[in-house]
């Protein structure tokens, strides 16, 4: 823990030196003169109930990227739930977890402007929420629950996406998985096999709307036999400077019942001065697989005194009064 640590903030002693000559915070450094930057981001955030209080260093990840002609690749490695201190009823209990995992590892080939071809470990396509990989991304510090309870977030395989721009665009998106995750420990679900797809539409209004549909064979780890699930998702999003409008719903089943019989949220988020912005997301779920059903209702604020920093609080109301939390978070992309 303390080696990481160390490493971490020699990391950003070299990286502020560096600010004033060619390093710009959130951009990662270049590798001498080769097409490969080095970055990464770091996410702390605390907790808090009635009976709980929760400090964490949620995320330390490492990321490789870089272009070359038509072909570019991206590796994020990451330390998830690094260290965490938790206190209730008086007690306090700490826990380390120093497995370094793979988030993503993918080669892209651009054929041209329209066609992409990818092979590797990916985040799933599906919907616009799963497609902001990284925490500082995101408005809130949570994410809503659909996004963890209909689709797998990763698939190790490959991707196709078809892209035309003339006069309103829309994309579509193939992905095939037939073997095994890259790393089965950071995703939602023990994937074997996974085919789905997508097609995403946008107008001249800047009007987002996305449909996908697919099947992916769940392994429980409760060591029960394996099952196909099928999913399907409707998304839209809208945004201009102020404001922006995403919303997703969709539902999962298994070949004879409802396994999820629906999921969805929305959330709105108003930017009333240029590092500040407010959001609002209601959500709902009903998930039969885990039999967990809440409505649940958040209230957030974000600052960014610079775009690669983000700090954040929220408060959610849950229908299950008990579950009512607070979160903040700090999180840095450098």
């Amino acid at each position: 823990m303390n080696k990481i640590i160390t490493l971490l903030l020699g990391l950003l002693i070299y990286l502020h030196a560096e600010e004033e000559n060619t390093y710009k915070l959130g951009n990662g450094v270049q590798i001498a003169s080769l097409p490969m930057y080095i970055g990464g981001y770091i996410s702390m955030d605390y907790y808090h109930t009635d009976d709980e209080n929760r400090y964490r260093i949620d995320d330390i990840a490492f990321l490789s990227y870089g272009n070359h002609n038509k072909f570019s690749y991206m590796l994020e490695v990451e330390f998830q739930e690094l260290y965490t201190i938790t206190e209730t009823d008086g007690h306090t209990v700490t826990q380390n977890n120093n497995r370094l995992e793979i988030e993503r590892l993918y080669i892209d080939y651009n054929a041209n402007a329209n066609y992409l071809l990818r092979v590797g470990k990916y985040n799933s396509p599906i919907g616009f929420w799963n497609m902001l990989p990284i925490n500082i991304l995101r408005e809130t510090t949570s994410s809503p629950q659909s996004t963890y309870v209909i689709f797998p977030t990763f698939t190790t395989g490959i991707l196709t996406s078809f892209s035309s721009f003339k006069h309103e665009e829309y994309e579509i998106d193939i992905l095939l998985q037939h073997n095994q995750d890259l790393d089965s420990n950071y995703n939602n679900y023990v994937v074997d096999e996974h085919y789905g797809f997508g097609i995403t539409y946008t107008t001249k209004n800047d009007l987002h709307l996305k449909v996908n549909a697919g099947v992916f064979n769940n392994i429980p780890h409760n060591g029960l036999a394996s099952q196909n699930l099928y999913y399907a998702l409707l998304s839209a999003k809208y945004e201009n400077n102020n404001f922006e409008f995403i919303g997703e719903i969709g539902s999962q089943r298994s070949k004879h019942e409802a396994t999820t019989n629906y999921a969805w949220y929305t959330q709105g988020l108003y930017r009333f001065q240029e590092k500040h912005i407010t959001v609002l997301r209601v959500e709902s779920y009903d998930d039969k697989m885990n039999n967990n059903f809440e409505n649940i209702a958040i209230i957030g604020y974000t600052y960014r005194p610079t775009y690669p920093i983000a700090v954040k609080v929220e408060y959610q109301f849950h229908s299950n009064w008990s579950k009512n939390k607070f979160l903040s978070s700090l999180s840095v992309l450098f």
